[in-house]
């Protein structure tokens, strides 16, 4: 059985962590896209319109915040899971009914590579369920 490779979108301005995750999305059948700052990754967004962005929290020119809002108001009714990395706090993972800061889903950076891949196909396992 095919399916077409999900996109995840991938806005970082630290290239380290742009290859790491990179690495483990492609390894777990993503296609990858990456933009290293906010103003790269709303335009790389309208190229591709991928399933999945994961953005930076603190990155130059546009943060991750603003970043998150404008492709949350350029995607309209069809939002991809958006999903704002951030190594300013060390809780765990976790999930807001409403977007706050732009995204409904905050994840630290210090999480796992494979456990950041592992929790957005299950946010997409989860949306397509509720599509159905």
């Amino acid at each position: 059985m095919t399916q077409s490779a999900r996109k995840v979108l991938i806005i970082d301005d630290d290239p380290f962590f742009l290859k790491v995750l990179t690495d483990n999305f492609s390894d777990n059948g993503f296609t990858v896209i990456n933009a290293n700052d906010g103003i790269e990754g709303v335009k790389a967004y309208l190229e591709t319109l991928p399933d999945v962005v994961i953005s930076d929290l603190v990155m130059p020119r546009m943060g991750g915040v603003s970043t998150c809002m404008e492709i949350s108001r350029l995607a309209g009714d069809s939002p991809p899971v958006i999903v704002l990395l951030t190594s300013m706090f060390q809780e765990t993972p976790h999930e807001h009914d409403a977007a706050e800061m732009g995204a409904k889903i905050h994840i630290p950076k210090s999480t796992r590579p494979v456990d950041i891949v592992i929790i957005v196909e299950q946010l997409l396992e989860r949306g397509k369920y509720l599509k159905n």
